[in-house]
């Protein structure tokens, strides 16, 4: 990722996952809690990058880092627990036995 020694001005957020040791789909997360602002004003659904120098530099402040784990954990708590509601005809994330007719006789 470093050309001629130094890190690129601006980061993807794949490079920005990987200088803050996390996952490219955990930026998100981190973008919507207000603890990473992008640079410029990208669309919602657009790319984004990051200031390299804002990354390091809040990077080396311990309870940011603290609220970084945290926010990360809990939004895939809160992802993992919407997968596991019971959705119509489950009950207790089980599904109940269908009973089907019997088969005609020939």
């Amino acid at each position: 990722m470093s050309l001629l020694g130094q890190l690129p001005l601006r980061l993807t957020a794949e490079q920005a996952g990987w200088v803050l040791n996390c996952q490219a789909h955990d930026i998100p997360a981190l973008i919507s809690a207000r603890l990473l602002k992008p640079l410029g004003n990208p669309a919602q659904n657009g790319a984004k990058h990051f200031a390299t120098a804002d990354v390091l530099e809040t990077a080396k402040d311990r309870s940011w880092l603290v609220k970084v784990t945290n926010t990360i954990s809990q939004h895939w708590q809160k992802q993992n627990s919407k997968k596991c509601r019971p959705v119509n005809g489950l009950q207790n994330g089980h599904s109940s036995f269908l009973e089907l007719p019997a088969r005609p006789k020939e």
